[in-house]
């Protein structure tokens, strides 16, 4: 199995490389599943139905989501029954939406989870035993795990890496919008990757405008953030391979600037 993973989704720009590329990268790549992180599509902020049809229309599967899923307020009139939206698992009992789900691809079934770690973030239930939870309750159906682990630290995204190796096919982390050098695969089989990095504005500071962050750096004053939405563009992702015992052949991190054209 090929799993097609594209970063944080960032604003307009962001959208724009979604579409524009998606068919390229499975011409390319020809992933049975195509996963996209989408909690900055909106704005910067969170994600709107219209922008969750218009990603499954480009030929996205499922829509992961992160620290930003409720910012968008639009989100509660439909994540209930958004099928293939995955929140992290890890907020409090009773949330709306759903942490894990799983997809018929070929004859086999994959389960994506999200989870959001806990350092200089929002102090959710423990992913790491909500992890324990989920991974169990999913290898009773199938051996095919992926999780998107959405946080701010390398060392909690590495802890959980090494936590759960062997027990999934792969965990890649979001949220950083910078992708990092170390796609790998893991001792006991499972792929693994920091951050998978952001799609969309290049030439700002994490998809949004650079004045006002430096200005927020130079005077510790507070600024109002705002995506930037023309400019060039960015896209990143990574590209996994997994045996039929669900374990990691190959991951592959995968980027596409100004800087690193795209290439068939």
């Amino acid at each position: 199995m090929r799993l097609l993973f594209i970063g944080d989704v960032v604003g307009s720009i962001g959208r724009q490389m979604l579409t524009d590329y998606l068919p390229r990268l499975k011409k390319k790549y020809h992933p049975q599943l195509t996963i996209v992180n989408g909690e900055n599509a909106a704005a910067g902020r969170g994600i709107t139905e219209k922008i969750y049809k218009k990603f499954l229309q480009d030929g996205v599967d499922v829509v992961t989501m992160g620290n930003h899923t409720w910012d968008n307020k639009a989100i509660f009139e439909f994540i209930s029954t958004a099928k293939k939206i995955v929140r992290p698992a890890n907020f409090p009992e009773g949330t709306p939406g759903q942490g894990i789900i799983y997809v018929q691809v070929n004859e086999a079934e994959i389960a994506i989870i999200n989870l959001q770690a806990r350092s200089f973030m929002v102090d959710l239930d423990d992913p790491f035993r909500k992890a324990d939870q989920l991974v169990e309750e999913a290898r009773t159906r199938t051996p095919f795990i992926f999780i998107d682990f959405h946080g701010e630290t390398t060392s909690e995204k590495q802890a959980m890496g090494w936590y759960l190796d062997g027990r999934i096919s792969a965990i890649v982390g979001t949220h950083t919008h910078v992708q990092t050098n170390d796609a790998r695969i893991l001792p006991k089989g499972t792929a693994y990757l920091t951050d998978v990095g952001m799609t969309g504005p290049y030439d700002g500071i994490l998809g949004m405008k650079k004045e006002p962050v430096l200005e927020k750096f130079l005077t510790a004053l507070p600024q109002r953030f705002e995506v930037i939405e023309n400019g060039r563009s960015l896209l990143s992702a990574c590209v996994i391979d997994l045996d039929k015992h669900g374990l990691a052949r190959k991951i592959e991190a995968v980027q596409i600037s100004e800087d690193r054209p795209y290439r068939e």
